[in-house]
């Protein structure tokens, strides 16, 4: 139920609070109704009893859009207004400079509140605010802390989750108060790209609760991102996910604080450049992006889609290759057909035929949709089945003039010894920068000057869309497996077959045109 009294007295709190950075400081930290909700409903919500119904409250926002503030305020809020003795308050991060950022916020408030200051003790070196009145204390943590036990936490605020290495520190402090009353976790992030992380469980938790798919009580989910559907380079859609944001007269009145400005000049260079795409998406529209670096333009992907016809290049020379991965993943053998417009791409993906249906919603894939569409096989049992793959690529055989196959030598000993019997010249192919640099450099550029043809396949797009790459020193670039956190194999696959076929036809784009630059 909802203690309007609780509520307002939150609000009240924080709005005696004064900004601490241009060109708001030393105004009052009065809350826009967005902010005003958030604390109210936090602060407001309870139970039968009269204590705080939320126990954790996820807010993830853009940059820019008073993260740090509000965060400092609720630290505060917690530890000079809780009415809790011995209170234990947290400033948590993936490293002590981070976390030191809301704790920072935090004492630049208390001393723009005489009140405040009067009642407390602020030691800098330690990173630690404590009122002796009541025995609180408000400290800064790290990573670092994460083996540590101890903590009764009666208030924890977590400062970009989405950075945490992993989640030993969440999950000693989340479990850390259980003997109070009404502890309190806070975390406030951007959205990140490691869908294995913490942040990325909590995300989807607070999707599922927003949409009624499971009840949690004690969780209070906050989500401004821009949906994946709706159009990123559309202005009007940047409002959706940013809250605060206004132009300069909207931002003089009031009505915002977050520039939109800024954002025009950061879109500009996400238009341009593909690996500032995902910064932008992820910062400024907290969309979760696959992978940190976008590396390659999914509309200029997109834009290759021209349908392949089989029977078009029946009997014509082609290149593979051939990306086994692990027994229980996905496999790929991809085609790739030269004619003198490009490239005729024809992909085949094989993963295991058990457990299909369940794998596909735990990774949230559609493999069994794109099972039944014919775009991926599904081979016998629970495993991936290499003698059907090796029937399949002797009847593609049949279809083509495969030429060579490139391998990846990793788990391929057996199939490509076999592959060797039935007629088949197979190249080892090397996942390194001198292997992998060229070919991939112009897959690239063979991309933006629409000199690939894919046919739109759906798990395709969805590797191209995952691809992260590696840089060495020279700026040679490769696939980088590690950062990719889903799968790529097919985009492997394709650059060993483009490679081989590159090398077949005697020349190169190099020959005449100067490297491309990332």
């Amino acid at each position: 139920m909802y203690n309007e009294s609780k509520a307002d007295r939150a609000v009240r709190f924080i709005q005696r609070l004064k900004h601490t950075k241009d060109p708001f400081y030393g105004s009052p930290f009065l809350l826009h109704d967005w902010q005003k909700k958030i604390v109210a409903d936090i602060f407001g919500t309870v139970k039968e009893d009269g204590y705080r119904q939320y126990k954790t409250a996820y807010v993830e926002i853009p940059r820019k859009n008073g993260k740090s503030e509000l965060a400092a305020a609720i630290a505060l809020k917690l530890l000079f207004a809780d009415d809790e003795m011995g209170g234990e308050i947290y400033g948590a991060a993936s490293d002590t400079d981070q976390a030191s950022i809301v704790f920072n916020v935090a004492v630049n408030m208390v001393r723009q509140a005489p009140g405040l200051a009067k009642r407390c003790k602020i030691v800098e070196s330690t990173r630690r605010i404590i009122v002796p009145s009541t025995g609180s204390v408000y400290r800064v943590l790290s990573s670092d802390h994460a083996s540590k036990h101890g903590f009764n936490a009666s208030g924890i605020i977590f400062d970009e989750l989405h950075s945490q290495p992993n989640s030993k520190l969440y999950d000693v402090l989340s479990t850390s108060g259980g003997t109070r009353r009404q502890s309190l976790l806070f975390a406030i992030t951007t959205a990140g790209y490691d869908r294995e992380s913490i942040c990325w469980h909590m995300h989807q938790h607070a999707e599922q609760v927003l949409n009624l798919v499971i009840e949690d009580p004690s969780f209070y989910p906050v989500l401004y991102t821009l949906p994946e559907d709706e159009d990123w380079q559309d202005e009007k859609n940047w409002y959706v996910a940013n809250p605060a944001l206004g132009t300069d007269e909207e931002i003089a009145e009031g009505k915002g604080f977050r520039r939109i400005e800024e954002m025009r000049e950061q879109f500009i260079q996400a238009q341009q450049i593909p690996i500032f795409q995902n910064k932008f998406r992820r910062l400024y529209l907290n969309q979760w992006t696959r992978q940190e670096n976008r590396w390659l333009d999914l509309d200029a992907w997109n834009a290759c889609g021209k349908k392949v016809f089989v029977e078009d290049a029946e009997g014509e020379s082609a290149w593979a290759g051939l990306d086994l991965a692990s027994t229980t993943d996905i496999a790929a053998f991809v085609v790739v057909v030269p004619d003198s417009e490009g490239y005729d791409v024809l992909p085949y993906f094989f993963v295991p035929e058990e457990k299909i249906d369940e794998r596909a919603v735990r990774d949230k894939v559609p493999y069994d949709l794109w099972s039944k569409e014919g775009f991926i096989e599904a081979t016998p049992g629970n495993v991936i089945d290499y003698r059907y793959i090796r029937k399949r690529i002797n009847e593609i055989g049949q279809i083509f003039n495969i030429r060579e196959i490139a391998f990846d030598r990793w788990g391929a000993t057996e199939i490509i010894q076999n592959l060797e019997d039935d007629g088949f010249t197979v190249v080892q192919f090397g996942q390194g920068f001198a292997s992998m640099a060229h070919p991939t450099r112009e897959l690239l550029r063979l991309v933006l000057d629409k000199k690939i043809r894919h046919g739109g396949n759906p798990v395709l797009r969805w590797m191209a869309d995952n691809m992260t790459v590696k840089q060495d020193p020279a700026g040679n670039v490769k696939p980088d497996k590690s950062k990719s956190t889903e799968k790529i194999d097919g985009i492997v696959a394709l650059i060993m077959a483009l490679d081989r076929a590159l090398r077949a036809e005697g020349s190169s784009v190099y020959d005449e045109r100067g490297m491309i630059t990332l």
